[in-house]
């Protein structure tokens, strides 16, 4: 048992930042029994879960307070991510929940159910089109009967709005196919419907990026339009583009503000406040340097328009936030990592001249959150790194944090019969049940803590999001897996008394990297359709690199037995350099800026999928009850106030009813923004 003991110990490494680290499709339950009810609802592709806030009772009556305003703060911008998502979403969800409300007919009709199925669909993605393959929801009921029930309500919902929820139109929300103009058939609100790639890459070439060697993130909270004829951005501020929001969200971070735990906490608040009543990202970098250096007290958060992932074009942060509350002894634990990253720098198989010299203020923890908004929730990542601007990083380091009671959850909701469907054999279940927690673990922190951290871009060279445009994010994730793939079998990790037996944790970790890459996580996608996410893409063509590079010498055998596919791993050591050389040259593409060799390794291994093989996981997947997907309901919190002072005496934690019960909850307190 002291491998399990040491899995609660790591409890959840990983990052948001750079990247959006997510759970494997296999979730492993752990032994622990309890009595909170993890399970909320499932349906379609989706299961919605609870998470526990362990440690909230302890925190002091102000560090509650701050929590409670810091979680308003970030609800109160809820709207915007919808928006940010397509620019109907905002009436498309007034109008649906309207009828949710009010409809008095028959909710036993088929097309009802459909109709409830389609909401929930459209909640849990913050609008109509998928979280994780971006193709819009097909709908399951008619265009008779949506009229017929939004008379029936009173619920308005007409023209191109009411239109594209039926027809072919805007199908993709984000486009970052090869030999596509990406933001034209992009349906993302980032840009006017008739920006194309071209009028985006000639604007931000042309804008002022700010001090040599320091730029400012451009773009990152605008939507470009054109008005008169002419491109101009329209910028998220309290009297711009989301305006109404942003002045709520303002309101609770100034209370935040008065409730700060110390000094500096207080002053990285007033910067983000003003960041957002200015829009400047000048202010946006001076609060990542303020925030990154904000360490003392208890509560965290992370509060912006951040990652750039739904943007084709890598330059638009979409609204999210996480309140995080510090869990001591996960990090104390975990701090080891972050020591020793420059160690595992100098140790890499990368090229000498992309190597860091000095690895800056890589720290890391494992964190409590206690509410997510925006593009955290439903579907939340199960760590961040932030900021990043990479000067800031060089400059100041960065914060990674894995959130840990977030993993629990999955874990406590999880089971093993995908497992015992997908390995090869006894042996490989029973590795990955007394490893696999813990491998999966420590894959997440080296990606986050050391592999963002690594490698450099050669001088003269510009950043990823110009040089390797639309391949950028899968590249810097599939080089942080690699980073973390490379160690993950590395007799240091025993050294550093992270695990028992190195060997043993690596080779469950690779069986469950190369599964998950060549086979699970397909169950993710339609029958037919190419891998488009940028983790999967990059889970794929890191997998097919180093299945192909090694059949001469059977390094991964793929065996057919039963009529069905299993790839069984016969040299995990010769394995561990090929993903080393593998890492060598993904350093080298970023290093350098070589978007051929970038082009030539997303498309030529991580997109296209065989389809015979698809089906095949399909068909054995049908059996299992368990939804891919996984997202969360949050916590609800309540200020108790004296009756006859009115002064706040404590703040008052309970879990949701439900997720429609949710929905509906903020709907009703958090809608600041019309739409169109």
């Amino acid at each position: 048992m002291k491998n399990l003991r040491f899995a609660s110990l790591v409890l959840g490494l990983a990052l948001l930042a750079s990247c959006r680290q997510e759970p494997q499709t296999e979730a492993i339950a752990t032994d622990a029994e309890t009595s909170f009810e993890y399970v909320v609802d499932q349906f379609a592709d989706l299961r919605i879960l609870r998470y526990r806030v362990p440690g909230f009772e302890e925190l002091t009556l102000k560090e509650k307070q701050l929590v409670y305003y810091l979680v308003q703060a970030g609800l109160s911008g809820r709207d915007i991510m919808w928006d940010q998502n397509y620019r109907h979403n905002l009436a498309i969800r007034k109008a649906l929940e309207q009828v949710y409300t009010q409809y008095e007919g028959d909710r036993q009709d088929p097309q009802w159910e459909a109709f409830e199925t389609y909401l929930k669909r459209v909640w849990f993605s913050n609008g109509i089109h998928h979280h994780y393959s971006n193709d819009k929801i097909p709908a399951g009921f008619s265009p008779e009967y949506l009229r017929e029930v939004l008379t029936a309500t009173g619920a308005v919902l007409e023209g191109e709005a009411f239109e594209v929820i039926f027809n072919e139109a805007d199908s993709k929300k984000v486009n970052k196919k090869k030999g596509t103009d990406n933001t034209l058939a992009s349906a993302v609100n980032f840009y006017g419907p008739d920006i194309t790639d071209a009028e985006v890459e000639a604007y931000y070439s042309a804008a002022d990026k700010g001090p040599e060697g320091r730029p400012i993130e451009i773009g990152l909270n605008t939507r470009l339009v054109r008005e008169g004829g002419k491109l101009t951005e329209q910028v998220y501020k309290v009297d711009g583009l989301y305006g109404p929001a942003i002045a709520e969200i303002i309101g609770w971070l100034e209370k935040a503000r008065g409730v700060a735990e110390n000094p500096q906490q207080a002053r990285t608040l007033e910067l983000l406040i003003d960041y957002y009543r200015t829009g400047s990202l000048d202010t946006w970098d001076e609060y990542a340097i303020a925030w990154v250096n904000s360490t003392e007290g208890n509560i965290d958060w992370i509060n912006g328009f951040i990652e750039v992932y739904n943007d084709p074009k890598g330059y638009k942060g979409s609204y999210e936030t996480i309140v995080q509350i510090k869990d001591f002894e996960m990090s104390r634990q975990m701090a080891v990592l972050s020591e020793n990253a420059q160690w595992f720098e100098d140790q890499s198989p990368l090229m000498e001249e992309h190597k860091k010299d000095n690895v800056v203020g890589v720290s890391y923890k494992t964190v409590i959150v206690a509410g997510e908004a925006g593009d955290a929730s439903p579907s939340t990542p199960i760590g961040v790194n932030l900021p990043n601007n990479n000067w800031i990083r060089v400059e100041h380091g960065s914060k990674s944090v894995s959130l840990g009671n977030i993993i629990d959850a999955y874990n406590q909701a999880g089971g093993t019969g995908r497992l015992r469907e997908f390995a090869h054999d006894s042996t490989e279940v029973e590795l990955e049940m007394a490893y696999g927690e813990l491998g999966d673990k420590l894959h997440t922190a080296l990606h986050e803590v050391v592999g963002h951290a690594s490698g450099q871009i050669n001088p003269g060279v510009g950043q990823p999001k110009e040089t390797l445009k639309n391949y950028r994010s899968t590249i810097e994730e599939g080089r942080a897996d690699l980073v973390a793939l490379y160690y993950l079998m590395d007799p240091k990790l025993q050294e550093l008394g992270l695990v028992d037996d190195y060997r043993k944790v690596g080779m469950a970790a690779y069986d469950g990297y190369i599964r998950n890459g060549l086979m699970t996580q397909l169950i993710r996608i339609e029958l037919g359709d190419d891998i488009e996410e940028d983790h999967m893409v990059n889970r794929q063509w890191v997998s097919a690199w180093v299945f192909e590079k090694g059949q001469p010498e059977g390094v991964i055998e793929k065996v057919e037995r039963d009529g069905k596919t299993y790839f069984e791993i016969r040299d995990y050591d010769r394995l561990r350099e090929l993903f080393g050389n593998l890492l060598r040259e993904t350093q080298r593409i970023k290093s350098e800026g070589d978007y051929t060799a970038a082009q030539e390794l997303v498309e030529g291994y991580g997109v296209k999928v065989d389809q015979q093989l698809h089906a095949q996981v399909l068909e054995r997947n049908a059996r299992f009850t368990s939804a891919p997907y996984s997202g969360f309901v949050n916590p609800v919190y309540e200020l108790v106030t004296d009756p006859a002072t009115g002064e706040v005496t404590d703040v008052v934690l309970t879990q949701p009813a439900s997720f429609e019960a949710q929905m509906l909850d903020y709907a009703a307190r958090f809608s600041f923004l019309t739409g169109e």
